[in-house]
């Protein structure tokens, strides 16, 4: 594989429907950095009135830069920020020296001043095994019970996944639960549809487990640290449906 590729999500804060809306390929010769729309901007913006980024304002351009563009840069903690160490240990990197890239396919790269969120395409290898890490989403809207429940959770406990075909927002949904049936909360919505593929296919090999949990003050969106592992059908393509595509580029220009 050339590139490390990364998605940017969008979400509508009005509706909370979610779009992938662009693609980071990172060349792993040091050959720089492409970012380019992919169709699911076009869904969100004939929907939802989705707009083109300030720094990328053509949404049929590729756009190249030697440097990781400021728009996914910011959205990383420097190592020279006060409290990077411990935001290190929130990510499960403790004692590590994580390149930009890989802090950011945890951390996810939220903001709470937009609705944009990064994430890693998955990579499977050659028997289809994946492997995905993430932070539990939605713990705030349990159950009390369920919120007691998550705060008695340790690394390395495991978890079950069990498909959610009623969920308010999104129609079908992915839960994780506790051994003993407390529902915590739910996986991002950029793994469903992959994860419902791997859970027919496969649903006993797939184990998902506590990495860390992060007391408070940690912040809400990284309380919980989730990992997954799962198999696909060796010919099954992971993240790669219309919404994922990238719209067809004009020539690169240079950022």
């Amino acid at each position: 594989m050339s590139a490390r590729i990364f998605f940017l999500g969008w979400q509508d804060r009005k509706s909370r429907a979610w779009f992938p809306i662009g693609r980071l390929d990172a060349q792993v010769d040091g050959g720089g950095y492409d970012f380019g729309y992919t169709r699911g901007a076009l869904e969100a913006a004939e929907e939802y009135g989705f707009e083109p980024l300030y720094d990328f304002q053509n949404i049929e351009q590729r756009y190249h830069s030697a440097e990781l563009f400021p728009l996914f840069k910011n959205r990383i903690m420097t190592p020279g920020r006060q409290g990077f160490q411990e935001y290190l240990k929130l990510l499960d990197f403790e004692g590590m020296e994580p390149d930009p890239l890989e802090i950011l396919a945890v951390d996810g790269g939220y903001r709470a001043t937009d609705e944009y969120q990064v994430f890693p395409k998955i990579q499977k290898d050659e028997d289809g095994c994946f492997r995905s890490r993430f932070f539990l989403h939605g713990w705030r809207h349990t159950s009390a019970t369920a919120r007691e429940r998550l705060e008695a959770l340790v690394a390395g406990e495991s978890l079950y996944v069990t498909v959610e075909l009623t969920n308010p927002e999104t129609t079908t949904a992915i839960q994780i639960q506790t051994e003993d049936y407390h529902m915590l909360g739910w996986a991002p919505r950029y793994l469903v549809h992959d994860l419902v593929h791997a859970m027919a296919h496969s649903p006993g090999l797939l184990e998902c487990k506590v990495v860390r949990f992060n007391a408070m003050p940690a912040p809400s969106k990284q309380r919980v640290l989730i990992e997954l592992n799962g198999q696909w059908p060796t010919d099954y393509s992971p993240m790669e449906g219309d919404g994922f595509e990238l719209i067809k580029a004009a020539e690169l220009a240079p950022h």
